[in-house]
């Protein structure tokens, strides 16, 4: 479902144009007043997954575009990717249930300038999007401090690591692996077949090396902990 907000790519306006791409249309609504209430940024359209949310950007060129990484069809970073090869000046802000220990340095190095998590009150939204306007990157203050305690530490934040060669599809069924989510489940929440998601946990096991669904888990639900505590 593409939706269109009143202003256009034909009117002149000051304001932060701002796409939303989330497959919950409640939280579009909401989202979508509070940001038309701002007296600097205005909604110029929504989608509800990826490849309708591609083809209106190309039509109504906004400013910045609203992502959330779990989405039905795509997952959300390769949305990204796509994002910024149809137009590297759109900015783009992750809004994600997804705990950002895991996913933050990966939308960064996607082309993303800000990670906010759902849970987080609205002021930091409009925060992160004046922040990034601005042409600053926004992440929480957990993030930062453990990317800069990798730069003192002379740890390279990109160094190797063994989700490095998983897909972003991959990674986000490997973290829902980890938080204890069932396959039915994980195919409902991602809106894929069960078959899908045996699919890709077969290809997880592969590229980890790991030779059953127990060690799966247990591998999982550990790199998941490893990622979190890493914040703390």
């Amino acid at each position: 479902m593409i939706k269109k907000g009143r202003d256009t790519p034909f009117q002149v306006t000051s304001k932060t144009r701002v796409f939303m791409v989330d497959d919950h249309p409640l939280m579009r609504k909401g989202l979508g007043e509070l940001i038309n209430q701002q007296g600097d940024m205005i909604i110029c359209g929504e989608a509800d997954d990826a490849p309708e949310a591609l083809k209106a950007i190309g039509q109504v060129h906004p400013d910045l575009v609203i992502v959330d990484i779990s989405l039905k069809s795509q997952n959300g970073i390769e949305l990204i990717k796509n994002i910024k090869a149809l137009n590297p000046s759109i900015q783009i802000l992750v809004l994600s249930m997804h705990d950002e220990s895991i996913y933050a340095l990966r939308v960064l190095k996607a082309g993303a300038k800000a990670y906010v998590m759902k849970q987080e009150v609205v002021d930091k939204v409009m925060e992160a999007i004046r922040r990034i306007r601005a042409g600053k990157v926004f992440v929480s203050e957990r993030v930062a401090a453990q990317m800069l305690s990798q730069v003192v530490d002379g740890n390279d934040p990109s160094r190797e690591s063994p989700v490095d060669s998983l897909s972003d599809r991959e990674l986000e069924i490997v973290t829902l692996i980890g938080n204890g989510t069932p396959t039915r489940e994980i195919a409902k929440r991602l809106g894929i077949s069960i078959k899908t998601v045996e699919s890709h946990r077969a290809h997880i096991k592969d590229k980890l090396s790991l030779t059953n669904a127990t060690q799966l888990v247990q591998w999982c639900v550990r790199w998941v902990e490893e990622a979190k505590g890493a914040m703390s």
